[in-house]
């Protein structure tokens, strides 16, 4: 049976794969935020594989998510020690899953008052009567505030 060789990406494919810059792919090596180091071809030149790109997707979404920097590349350290750090790495994404979760909940909270709010004004612009609007400070259906008093 013959082995498959593996697929290399250049920094620019990995680039365009996973929407990071050539510049932001530089720094997360310089940052240490790969599990493996990044291989270099017989010209020096960075080269990637498919598991280099599907972790760099999950870094993107970890960064993009708001995980801070520090904790990313504590998450590559123990990726890459590999066996026994299992409970850690479990509670950096548990961590950061509760950040993430409190983030949607403000997210739909705001878009709870915007949702309102756009109502209010279409139905101020269809009655002719938006020119009134914030003339006595703001006005809010009850559902926006109901909805921003939850807990």
């Amino acid at each position: 049976m013959t082995a498959v060789p593996e697929t290399l990406f250049s920094i620019g494919e990995v680039s365009a794969l996973t929407g990071l810059s050539t510049h932001t792919l530089r720094f997360y090596e310089q940052e240490g935020l790969f599990a493996t180091p990044v291989q270099r071809n017989s010209a020096g030149r960075r080269v990637f594989t498919e598991q280099d790109v599907g972790w760099l997707r999950v870094c993107a979404k970890l960064r993009s998510s708001g995980m801070p920097l520090p904790d990313i590349r504590r998450y590559a350290q123990l990726v890459a020690l590999g066996a026994g750090t299992e409970a850690e790495r479990f509670e950096i994404l548990s961590r950061h899953e509760g950040v993430v979760r409190q983030q949607i909940s403000d997210l739909q909270e705001s878009l709870d008052v915007i949702r309102a709010k756009v109502a209010l004004y279409a139905d101020r612009m269809a009655a002719g009567t938006a020119d009134s609007l914030w003339r006595a400070g703001p006005e809010c259906p009850a559902a926006a505030h109901e909805s921003a008093e939850k807990p």
